[in-house]
């Protein structure tokens, strides 16, 4: 805090915003676990929520049911750890786009680059294990899944699940082990990440853009004060996971139109569209409905994400270290990369909802799901076509400025008796000058 940060451009707050939601992650899960008990152990739920009183749930469902109800404060505190997780990620994604967008992932701070690249999965599995902390109906859904994952492993998928589970799905243990790599080891890589991006920052000092606006000092607190106050915000106003409406986790059940958090969102979407293809390879059958929407896929994402600033650096080769960014338009290509994967991303993220779609507009869920079979492919080139277009056209607007300076509005008579607009080169302030006649229209 004592340190004065001078951002030239609001898409360097992204940062600022993972940051201190991480650190309302942290100060509000140390809360929480004062209160929360990490045990499948059964018990009779007996607390304040009438239309569960005398149903058998376990220690865990008990105590966030006590947290959430009876103490003082307790749902606000977990309402805003929820909301952090989420803004955290959302925050994550955007610097990386950002970026991109903009070649910051360029020596020397490639090795920044591969940290935020690192956040993005680490955020993903902090939420989702601390989503399925409370076992409820939910929680449930999302072991379902876990199992299933690792059960479509070859070779190593059965031992995953004995080490996991145990020997009885969910077990007694699975809880337990989660809740120590959400609290503990998940949270110390993440904090021991930013400490690194933070001293490589002070190293390595800011990027910028050559026509940036003046720097403004002061940018930290704010965006402490910001963030904290949009979570808290978030946190009184915005019911999120009510796990006393879902009801304890059952194995046999699970909640009507159930969805995972938004940045799980696309690998729901991704197993929605893939077909049930199956392949046996050495009599071992490798079920493709699975491995590739939920293993292959988002690692091919993370693996091409990290391993980009390497790939350009051999096309490019001789290209010099610099702090100045581009300008998305500057580079046309690397842009329409950029929105066609998000175009991908937001499609997948949205065919997760096709029962939803198909309920809504009176369609059979079939036919949604074909079309955005087709959506995900055409979609992203359309995406990229498009983008590569309105990168050239505003190029071509640029270079026009350049020429020609900068269209004023001020119509002057010249001594000859025609009129022209005036041009100012870019940059300039439009002054008039003296003895210029000029029409108010």
């Amino acid at each position: 805090m004592r340190r004065e940060f001078r951002f030239s451009h609001w898409s360097f707050m992204f940062a600022e915003i993972a940051l201190w939601s991480f650190a309302v992650l942290m100060v509000t899960g140390a809360i929480l676990m004062f209160f929360f008990d990490p045990s499948m152990a059964p018990v009779t739920y007996d607390g304040t929520y009438a239309p569960l009183r005398g149903t058998q749930v376990s220690r865990a469902f008990d105590s966030t049911m006590h947290l959430s109800l009876e103490v003082r404060g307790g749902l606000l505190i977990r309402q805003m750890h929820h909301w952090a997780a989420l803004v955290f990620v959302a925050a994550v994604a955007l610097q990386l786009l950002r970026m991109f967008a903009t070649a910051a992932y360029r020596r020397p701070r490639t090795a920044q680059w591969l940290i935020w690249v690192a956040l993005l999965p680490l955020g993903m599995a902090a939420g989702e294990t601390g989503h399925i902390l409370p076992d409820d109906m939910l929680s449930g859904g999302s072991l379902w899944l876990i199992k299933s994952v690792l059960q479509s492993l070859p070779l190593v998928g059965s031992y995953g699940v004995m080490l996991l589970f145990g020997t009885d799905f969910p077990g007694e243990s699975v809880i337990t082990t989660l809740y120590w790599g959400h609290a503990l080891v998940i949270p110390a890589v993440m904090a021991a990440l930013l400490g690194a991006r933070a001293w490589l920052v002070r190293r390595n000092g800011h990027t910028h853009f050559t026509d940036a606006a003046p720097a403004r000092p002061g940018a930290r607190p704010l965006m402490a004060v910001a963030t904290l106050g949009m979570l808290i915000v978030l946190g009184f106003a915005f019911q999120v996971a009510p796990i006393w409406l879902y009801g304890p986790a059952r194995p046999t059940q699970i909640s009507a139109g159930s969805v995972p958090d938004w940045y799980m969102g696309f690998l729901d979407g991704a197993l929605r569209l893939m077909p049930g293809w199956e392949v046996t390879i050495g009599g071992y059958t490798l079920s493709l409905a699975v491995l590739v929407p939920v293993i292959v896929l988002p690692g091919a994402f993370f693996t091409v994400l990290a391993l980009y600033p390497l790939a350009e650096r051999r096309l490019l080769k001789g290209r010099p270290a610099s702090v100045t960014l581009e300008r998305p338009r500057q580079a046309p290509a690397r842009t329409a990369i950029a929105v066609a994967g998000v175009a991908f991303y937001g499609l997948l993220w949205a065919s997760a909802a096709n029962d939803q779609f198909a309920h809504q507009f009176q369609l059979t869920v079939e036919t949604v799901t074909i079309f955005f079979r087709y959506a995900v492919v055409i979609g992203p080139v359309v995406a990229f076509l498009v983008t590569r277009w309105i990168c050239l056209g505003l190029q071509s607007a640029d270079r026009h400025v350049a020429e020609h300076g900068v269209e004023t509005g001020v119509i002057v008579r010249s001594p000859d008796g025609g009129f022209h607009e005036r041009l100012v080169p870019a940059g300039h302030a439009i002054a008039p000058r003296e003895g210029d006649q000029t029409s108010e229209e």
